[in-house]
């Protein structure tokens, strides 16, 4: 981690991490795209099949523990049990894993300790208060598992002579009494004395006939001295605990943004990071791919965390939020006392501090713009489900308080509640987005402000381009006037010819400039070094040139894309590590730089172009 900035947030979970992160924006459809209705006519997208896999794999399950720091896991508050409290070991959430990038590793030093071991709490955030506790029975906690079968995890001894207990429940009884204000709906549930071997094995509780429509201890160990004979140090390994269920019906999900990173890297800052961005031109391409079930999960999310921010009701959103389901965990609550909309995050174990990070809790008028368009797709979708549209028009009017005299919409709002700092610059690429969006709105609603916010910023991008360059500017500085001429952005132009369609006759010369600016080894680049393939916006350019006429050069683009996507059908942000975009990571001196590491927003953008669909039409 390079830097790091810490800021006290009354009834959150507080703090800062600056950390590169991903900025979003808009694109409009290709002239004759099929809507999501119509998506049995459109080609088959390995994309949107990835896309719909990542969602799938979550049904029918509640995971205690997937990967560290995970966005999909539960019971994240562990409390230490024995008989003394003394050298109390902290387990190791980076440790050897038996799948993803990290696993557990848990010890207790036989000669300090008779017993000793851990429970796995849901733990509570009371309002006001900016860190997470364990329960202590007060409130109630618990998480309703019923319909939850089995509970499955696998685990290994260091040298294979460890004998340990694993259980679940019981959390708030004792000798058969419950003993305190909240307890678990069940006694515990034991698996007895397991005798570990030195690989790796799945082991499974029943849950049959157990009451689970309470469960603040999802999991928990404990070591004896005596069922340990020999070993001074009993030293084990955890991985993948969950709950599975027989039967459950697809729960509102975000998707995390990146495959996960090991722990330890400046990558693994983000690894629950779900953009709002991503997400939403994931929920589009699902939903023009006929996959309309899993696009609404995305949509519900989105739903979700716009109407319970932790702080704001405007109707702005966050530009990330935790992968995973999007609610707060039970007991845990806003400053207003009300449950909330998870914020991304990591936590230090040496600092004992939760960071958030500076960009995701800010707000971009481009990456809600792009939400507003899922959410317009999914009124489509769903026929009579209000809450869609409804959120959309929230969206758009906060939007429209952007609105800048001088032309366009100024870039939203920086930093933390409850006094973020209002930019002043402009983006070509967030009005871009408004464009489509408020032409949408308008269609949908019939409110004329909204025609008018997508003529407003229709005059803005095109006061961006540049007709001796055959480019568009990436926006302002500071002033909102001057434009900003350092960094010519690729998607600042591929998603204006998407957006204007047939308004914009420069297309071909467009395009041309983009060749010879950008284009590198087939691909192109974010910006003009050429210092690698960008496959988000490459894929924007292949929906450009088949917006302009030219299959050709569309088809050879996309076989491109195919070739380099992976086997399960995703693809990586960039060809290469540290492809860069010309950019600062927000309020930091920071390169904000694509990888290698499958990304939710370009297999989305993979799967438009597969499909031969402008999202921005």
């Amino acid at each position: 981690m390079k830097r790091m900035v810490a800021i006290a947030l009354v009834g959150t979970l507080a703090c800062a991490v600056l950390v590169a992160c991903v900025d979003g924006g808009s694109t409009p459809a290709v002239s004759g795209s099929a809507p999501g209705p119509q998506a049995a006519v459109l080609p088959s997208s390995a994309g949107a099949n990835w896309l719909e896999s990542e969602l799938a794999a979550q049904d029918g399950l509640l995971w205690v523990y997937r990967d560290n720091s995970d966005g999909l896991n539960n019971f994240t508050q562990k409390a230490f049990m024995g008989d003394n409290y003394r050298t109390i070991p902290e387990m190791d959430e980076g440790a050897e894993a038996h799948s993803g990038t990290s696993g557990i590793m848990a010890e207790l030093d036989t000669t300090k300790h008779i017993w000793g071991g851990y429970m796995f709490l849901n733990g509570t955030l009371e309002a006001g208060s900016n860190s997470p506790r364990a329960n202590d029975g007060r409130l109630d906690a618990g998480i309703d598992l019923t319909g939850a079968e089995t509970l499955t995890f696998y685990a290994k001894g260091e040298s294979g002579e460890e004998h340990v207990d694993f259980f679940a429940g019981g959390f708030g009884w004792e000798e058969g009494r419950r003993n305190a204000d909240n307890p678990d709906s069940t006694q515990q549930i034991s698996l007895g004395t397991v005798d570990l071997t030195e690989d790796w094995r799945k082991y499974q509780f029943s849950l049959a006939n157990a009451d689970l429509s309470s469960i603040a201890c999802g999991f928990g160990w404990v070591v004896s001295s005596a069922g340990n004979v020999g070993l001074t140090t009993v030293r084990f390994y955890m991985d993948d605990i969950r709950y599975e269920f027989a039967e459950d019906t697809p729960r509102p999900l975000f998707l995390q943004s990146y495959a996960s990173a090991k722990p330890g890297t400046d990558e693994a800052i983000i690894n629950n990071f779900a953009y709002l961005y991503d997400n939403a031109v994931a929920a589009l391409a699902l939903s023009y791919a006929g996959k309309v079930e899993r696009s609404l999960q995305i949509a519900d999310a989105i739903v979700y965390a716009y109407r319970h921010d932790r702080y704001y009701s405007d109707g702005r959103m966050r530009n990330a939020y935790s992968s995973g389901k999007p609610a707060s965990f039970p007991g845990w609550t806003s400053g207003k006392g009300e449950e909330f909309a998870r914020i991304p995050g990591f936590y230090d174990a040496t600092a004992k501090e939760w960071y958030e990070d500076f960009y995701a809790v800010s707000t971009s008028p481009g990456n809600l713009a792009w939400a507003v368009l899922a959410l317009c797709q999914a009124s489509k979708d769903a026929p009579g489900a209000d809450e869609y549209l409804s959120a959309a028009k929230g969206m758009g009017d906060f939007i429209l308080t952007l609105r800048s005299e001088t032309g366009g919409f100024t870039g939203g709002y920086e930093g933390w509640e409850p006094s973020p700092t209002k930019v002043t610059y402009k983006s070509t690429e967030h009005n871009i987005d408004l464009i489509t969006v408020f032409a949408k709105l308008a269609d949908l609603t019939g409110d004329s402000r909204y025609a008018d916010g997508s003529a407003h910023a229709k005059a803005f991008v095109l006061s961006m381009y540049d007709p001796k360059e055959n480019l568009f500017y990436t926006g302002t500085g500071e002033d909102g006037v001057t434009p900003s001429k350092e960094v010519l952005p690729l998607d600042s132009n591929t998603w204006a010819l998407l957006a204007l369609g047939d308004d914009f006759k420069d297309g071909a010369k467009v395009m041309d400039s983009v060749e010879r600016t950008m284009g590198v080894d087939g691909g192109y680049d974010f910006n003009s070094d050429k210092d690698g393939v960008w496959f988000e916006g490459t894929a924007q350019a292949a929906l450009a040139y088949k917006l302009l006429g030219n299959e050709d050069k569309y088809h050879k683009i996309l076989d491109l894309l195919n070739a380099r996507a992976e086997p399960d059908g995703s693809i990586t942000a960039a060809d290469r590590d540290g492809v860069s975009t010309g950019f600062m990571v927000s309020g930091t001196d920071i390169p904000w730089n694509y990888g290698k590491r499958v990304h939710v927003g370009a297999t989305a953008w993979l799967a438009f172009a597969q499909l031969g669909v402008n999202p921005l039409a």
